[in-house]
């Protein structure tokens, strides 16, 4: 078993987790990058994906959908992000409405480089919140 660190990951609006883990590996815009108690001290701007959270003595791992924010390394991890969601709270007709809907605005060529950064960004979202509901990048070997 590898040394329990503690982790919060905190929203705009909650606490959405806190507890000791064992790992953690989230989307920086480097790539998905791991973190381990012991780790060298380090803050990550986060990307949209997948947090993947192995909690102490299992081997399995929690899932949960984010985009943005950044994550804080250092005796402990701290991760801040614009939203986070479990698997069972995401809605998957939703996510793929919002997916259509940006697309068809993207397909109309319209709006400046913020507006389409946007729409891209809302693509991008979807996706992963559709991803992470079906089981995630892991079920997809």
């Amino acid at each position: 078993m590898a040394n329990p660190i503690k982790l919060e990951v905190i929203t705009p609006s909650k606490l959405f987790y806190k507890g000791e883990v064992e790992m953690v590996v989230c989307p920086t815009l480097e790539g998905y990058e791991g973190f381990m108690a012991n780790h060298t001290w380090a803050c990550k701007l986060l990307g949209v994906g997948e947090l993947w959270i192995q909690e102490c003595g299992s081997d399995d791992f929690k899932i949960a959908a984010i985009s943005g924010g950044y994550i804080d390394v250092k005796d402990s991890i701290v991760l801040f992000t614009d939203a986070a969601e479990w698997p069972e709270a995401i809605d998957v007709e939703r996510a793929r409405q919002l997916k259509q809907d940006a697309e068809e605005w993207l397909r109309g060529d319209k709006g400046d480089a913020n507006e389409i950064a946007m729409a891209k960004y809302a693509i991008e979202k979807a996706i992963t919140r559709m991803s992470v509901a079906e089981g995630g990048m892991r079920r997809k070997k």
